[in-house]
């Protein structure tokens, strides 16, 4: 099942509404990057384990 990111979940002066969605591994490492690259936070295997946690199944599309 593929696996969603959504910043608008965690706490952010920004208030990004970036969401990322697609298999888990590739969902847990852009999101780690973009957390990094746009939030200023240290890409770490805490941060990794931090993003796997949040994730949330994507909600099956209607056709």
């Amino acid at each position: 099942m593929r696996k969603v990111a959504d910043c608008r979940d965690m706490p952010s002066e920004s208030g990004c509404t970036l969401t990322i969605a697609g298999e888990e591994e590739e969902v847990v490492r852009a999101a780690s990057e973009h957390a990094a690259s746009v939030h200023g936070h240290e890409d770490t295997p805490e941060l990794r384990q931090m993003v796997r946690g949040s994730l949330k199944d994507e909600a099956p599309q209607h056709v």
